[in-house]
Formats: structure tokens, sequence, C-alpha cells
């Protein structure tokens, strides 16, 4: 990403004074907008990582969860529930997966309508690669210590729960 001179202020501390001089839900206005901002940076930074590779960090999370899965390959449908992602999106990077040679499409052995997507030799080369600088850059939270990325995910998890991705 683009570097450029820090602002000497915090522009969304100033958003939320004047926030609160016409509006209320200010404490909320301020959280949303500050994890609306740290999610453009850790993706801008993950892309810039990924770049290289020919990835997004959607297609990426479709190599990793198939190099999960047991035998390598998942339904499309499957894939899309456990990514949280429209069928039409995942249908989109399994597509691009597949023209780049890290996935093939197949017929389901006993499902005629289902298609399988399934991790190539070079898609888990792929997912190794990548894996090694995500992890050697931190996933872009290098700032945060241990204690700090638990409560991230802690403060975020009754959102999570509250849209349905998972019961408690």
């Amino acid at each position: 990403m683009g570097h450029r001179e820090p602002l000497t202020f915090d522009p969304i501390e100033e958003a939320a004074r004047q926030w609160g001089l016409r509006w209320a839900a200010v404490d909320e206005m301020r959280a949303v907008t500050s994890l609306m901002r740290a999610q453009q940076i850790v993706r801008g930074e993950l892309d810039d990582l990924l770049r290289p590779h020919g990835l997004t960090f959607a297609r990426y999370e479709a190599l990793v969860l198939l190099s999960f899965s047991r035998r390598g390959s998942l339904p499309l449908g499957k894939m899309g529930e456990r990514l949280q992602v429209h069928p039409t999106s995942v249908t989109s990077i399994v597509h691009r997966l597949d023209v780049a040679g890290h996935v093939v499409r197949r017929p389901h052995p006993s499902d005629g309508r289902t298609v399988l997507a399934e991790i190539t030799p070079s898609g888990r080369d792929l997912v190794v690669a990548a894996t090694t600088d995500l992890v050697a850059a931190d996933f872009g939270l290098g700032s945060l210590g241990h204690e700090q990325l638990q409560a991230v995910a802690e403060l975020l998890r009754p959102i999570r729960i509250a849209a349905g991705d998972f019961k408690d």
C-alpha cells in the first residue's frame, strides 16, 4: 500500500466529535468506522502479499479449505457454506482457480447435480508458499500482541453469532 505522511489528528475521532453534535450512537459510529478502516488496511496488506502468488484472499481461503478437507475436494455448495459466501462467488472463485491450474472441477461420483472442486498439486504448493508469506507478515496484524489478537476475535464473536454465522 502507498505510504503517506500520517495525519496530525485522528480523523475518526474528529468525525465522532462532529457526529456527536448532530446525532446519537457516537460509540457505534466510532467503532464501525474504526472496524471498516482496519479491515481496509489489513485487506490491502493481504492483497499485496498474495498478489505475487496470483491470488486474492478469497481464492487463498478456498485453496486452504480444500487443502484441509480429507480428500482434497468438496462440493461447491459446501465450500460456500464454509467460506460464508454466495454460491455465485464460489463458482467464480473456483473458476479462476481452475483456469490457473490450482483446482479441477469434477462431477460428484454419486450426485450428478453436484460439482466437486478438487485441489491440484500446484494448488497445494501455492497454499504452502502463500501461507509462508502470510505467517511471516503476521497476516497484517503484527502491531497487535497475543492478548490483543485474542481480544479482537472475542469482541467480534457476538456480531458473527447475531448474524447467524454459527450457534454459540
